[in-house]
C-alpha cells in the first residue's frame, strides 16, 4: 500500500510549505525533504502547515525534529487544530510556539 501523499514547497521565499497527510507513512520523507530545504538557505524560515490535511504523532515528532534541528531558524505557522491538540497533550505546545 502506497503512503499518502504529501509535499514540500519553497516557491515562496522564507517559507516552506508541507501539504498533504502527515503522518507515519510519510513523516520520515517529510523531514528529509524539510531539512534539505534548510539546508539550502541561510536566514530564518516559517514552516507553513496550513495546507496539511492529516497527521498523527509521528507528523508531530517530525515538525518537532524540524524545529529542533534548525537551531532556532524555523518558525511554525498554521499548526492544524489537531497537531496544537496533540502537543498540548504532550506538552510541547511550546516548542511550536513562534
Amino acid at each position: 500500500m502506497a503512503a499518502p501523499a504529501f509535499h514540500v514547497d519553497t516557491a515562496a521565499p522564507g517559507t516552506l510549505a508541507v501539504s498533504g497527510a502527515l503522518t507515519f507513512g510519510t513523516a520520515e520523507q517529510a523531514l528529509a525533504s524539510i531539512r534539505a530545504a534548510l539546508a539550502g538557505s541561510s536566514g530564518p524560515a516559517r514552516l507553513d502547515l496550513a495546507g496539511v490535511t492529516h497527521s498523527d504523532s509521528a507528523g508531530l515528532a517530525c515538525v518537532l525534529a524540524a524545529v529542533a534541528g534548525s537551531r532556532g531558524r524555523l518558525s511554525v505557522v498554521h499548526l492544524p487544530p489537531s497537531l496544537q491538540r496533540l502537543a498540548q497533550v504532550c506538552e510541547v505546545e511550546a516548542m511550536l510556539a513562534a
